[in-house]
């Protein structure tokens, strides 16, 4: 299992700004604070604020802020929404598919429940959790 770095990367930001919930960051502070891209960083803020995780504002007093509670962010639903494609194996997909075990095939449903277990699990936390 591999996570994009979209996701690692939303992760990261919600930690430095749930642990900073009164401060206002400009991206390229995130950036440096962070070490990470800014091109990458800009695109993860739009997602975040697009699902009401952060604010972020323009502007002279402008910034980056967590406007959700931590206790309300739900680590797996962020997954959900970070994380584009779920597929480990080619099967998953069913525009890339060209097993021809596929109709026979005993371990897709294996990998499929540990998929399940996966995202269940990071349904039991919460920001508040890791914070």
């Amino acid at each position: 299992m591999y996570l994009s770095k979209f996701t690692d990367y939303s992760f990261r930001i919600l930690i430095y700004l749930g642990n900073h919930p009164n401060e206002l960051f400009t991206v390229d502070e995130l950036s440096d604070i962070l070490c990470l891209s800014t091109h990458h960083l800009k695109k993860i803020i739009y997602k975040l604020a697009k699902n009401g995780y952060i604010l972020s504002s323009k502007g002279r007093n402008g910034g980056i802020k967590l406007v959700m509670d931590p206790k309300d962010i739900n680590l797996g639903k962020l997954l959900e929404i970070t994380e584009d494609n779920l597929n480990i194996v080619e099967c998953f997909s069913a525009e890339n598919n060209t097993c021809n075990l596929n109709g026979a095939c005993k371990l897709k449903p294996i990998i499929n429940n540990a998929l399940d277990s996966f995202k269940l699990k990071f349904n039991e936390y919460t920001l508040d959790d890791i914070l």
